[in-house]
């Protein structure tokens, strides 16, 4: 561990984990903080901190367990069909799937479903279906399960991430701990702002279909660069964020006309 604290390359795995590991936890952190949102506002924060230390202990699990979680990477069955050639001649999807490819499919629709399901609940908020929950009465067992799952989900490709980064477990493990601990300190105010702006609730939405599209890409064997991902939700943020301070100021504007004595 002393040789790894006086290694400059072991410092710049372990900054470059960290800022990596951050910037996974985000779509964890949007989809905690929207699942946790549809509770009554006494436990909404309870969630947020089981959610968050769930994502941790499972990380470390996993962490624990980093030889089987190699092994997830190895193709378990071939469909043996071939897709049509890309544009470089390479078949369009990989019919070899791992453990890894299935799970994050099956993370990938899960993620689909819930966002599309939430956007279509947003555009219709007088619908009643038969057995379904208003907003903000969602049992707390549902919310935790769906938490669990994505937690898994999330974890796998972060722990898979830090595996192709450095040899180091006490770096992963370092790298993990605080990147969750940033997550925890940033999940109560961005949960709270998340909630009081619906425009911001929708903007979420559609990043977590995004995510889920992506992953299900990913385990088809289509792998896009997180660059452009995050490149383009911080692009859909600043827009979203001008949004927010024009109206803001347009309130105030508004609120200073009223204000003002007639005649």
């Amino acid at each position: 561990m002393l040789d790894l604290l006086a290694s400059p390359d072991a410092w710049a795995a372990f900054l470059a984990l960290v800022t990596l590991e951050i910037v996974l936890g985000i779509d964890n952190l949007i989809f905690i903080s929207i699942v946790a949102g549809k509770l009554p506002e006494g436990a909404r924060d309870r969630a947020r901190k089981i959610g968050i230390g769930l994502a941790l202990v499972l990380r470390l699990l996993l962490l624990a367990a980093i030889a089987w979680i190699v092994g997830l990477t190895q193709p378990v069955f071939d469909l043996g069909i071939q897709g049509a050639p890309g544009a470089y001649g390479e078949p369009t999807f990989d019919t070899a799937f791992s453990w890894r490819d299935l799970i994050l499919i099956a993370g990938g629709l899960f993620l689909t479903w819930k966002a599309t399901s939430e956007i279509r609940e947003k555009l219709n908020p007088h619908e009643t279906a038969t057995g379904k929950p208003r907003a903000g009465t969602a049992a707390f067992g549902t919310v935790l399960f769906q938490i669990i799952i994505l937690d898994l989900v999330f974890s796998i490709d972060s722990i898979l991430t830090a595996v192709g980064m450095t040899d180091e477990l006490p770096i992963m493990v370092a790298a993990v701990v605080i990147a969750v601990g940033v997550m925890f300190a940033a999940s109560g105010p961005v949960m709270r702002f998340v909630q009081a702006n619906p425009s911001v609730v929708m903007l979420a939405l559609a990043f977590l279909l995004m995510i889920g599209m992506v992953l299900i890409a990913d385990g088809f064997g289509r792998h896009v660069p997180k660059g452009y991902i995050y490149s383009a939700m911080a692009f859909a943020a600043l827009v979203e964020g001008l949004n927010l301070l024009a109206r803001r100021r347009n309130r105030r504007l508004a609120a200073k006309h009223d204000a003002a004595p007639a005649g």
